[in-house]
């Protein structure tokens, strides 16, 4: 009898040891935007979504968790298992800028989660609807100040909201700020001519510029962007020192084990720099990256301070 109940607990552990050797991932890993579909993060992590499948041998399914500043989405995550089965879309607005302008906030950015990767970075385009009767910034800044009762901008994140304002610093207008739950709904008001402006992500914005449904401005590089050749910089359009380039990134739950992250990173930095991924990318006006989990959280860390700093000089302090 001893012998009968020593080998069934051998063959427990046996099996136990198995499961626990099993490979990762073993089912579908589910990735979280803060964002409506049609924004920018839920855009770019669909062009990458198929070949993150191939690469995981595993479904690889986008759910859309929009509201709060992407804050919901990102405490979800923060409390999901660290398994390496829930992934947050994070990028600057929720984990960097969030917190230059929350007093409190359901996460930490530095805390309560594992960096991955950088997957791509990107400048912000000044864009207006094609109906506004406004050809450039120095047209954009008169038409405000002429109306001030119309003069608003629609934003859904942190980082659109900080770049705005900054923008209002420089240019000594005064317009509302008007929030939506995503970049993309954010565009399509500046198209109706619900909002006069706003300061987005390329990827929302590239299809109604092309269609011609908006307008482009300028462009928040230093330098004139490849995928818009055509965009002034703001510094050539009369207002310097609004230089802001934008990144999103993969996180984990904090915990989550290295060998997971590790992988993770991996099919991140592979999958960026496929070429129909980097052509999809460019047509966002995205610039892939791929970095280490190390260099994501230096330029987490580094950006938080840079933002708090101007969201002091600012005064946006949201509670």
């Amino acid at each position: 009898m001893q012998r009968f109940r020593s080998a069934a607990l051998w063959l427990l552990f046996f099996a136990a040891s198995i499961c626990a050797q099993e490979p990762y991932p073993g089912k579908p890993v589910r990735i979280i935007v803060g964002y409506s579909a049609g924004g920018g993060n839920d855009l770019i992590v669909r062009v990458m979504a198929p070949r993150l499948s191939e690469g995981l041998g595993q479904p690889v399914i986008i759910e859309n968790k929009p509201g709060a500043q992407a804050i919901i989405a990102t405490e979800y995550v923060a409390k999901a298992a660290p398994d390496g089965y829930t992934i947050l879309m994070g990028p600057t607005g929720p984990m960097a800028m969030n917190p230059a302008t929350y007093a409190r906030l359901p996460y930490s950015s530095t805390r309560d989660f594992a960096p991955i990767s950088t997957i791509g970075q990107f400048p912000l385009i000044v864009t207006v609807g094609a109906s506004l009767p406004v050809h450039s910034v120095r047209e954009l800044i008169e038409y405000a100040k002429r109306n001030p009762a119309k003069a608003n901008y629609g934003s859904s994140a942190a980082a659109f909201q900080i770049a705005t304002e900054l923008f209002k610093q420089k240019t000594g207008t005064g317009f509302v700020h008007i929030p939506y739950k995503s970049s993309g709904e954010s565009v399509q008001a500046v198209v109706a001519g619900q909002v006069t402006m706003t300061i987005c992500d390329p990827p929302p914005a590239s299809g109604p510029l092309r269609a011609g449904t908006a307008r482009a401005l300028a462009i928040t590089s230093a330098e004139r962007h490849p995928s818009w050749p055509d965009v002034p910089t703001l510094a050539e359009a009369g207002v310097p020192d609004v230089e802001v380039w934008l990144w999103t990134a993969f996180f984990a739950p904090a915990r989550t084990p290295p060998a997971i992250v590790a992988r993770l990173q991996k099919e991140t930095a592979r999958v960026v720099r496929l070429p129909d991924v980097r052509e999809g990318l460019a047509k966002l006006g995205v610039d892939p990256v791929g970095g280490s989990p190390e260099e994501l959280g230096t330029r987490l860390a580094r950006d938080i301070e840079k933002w708090t700093a101007v969201a002091r000089a600012a005064n946006i302090r949201n509670e």
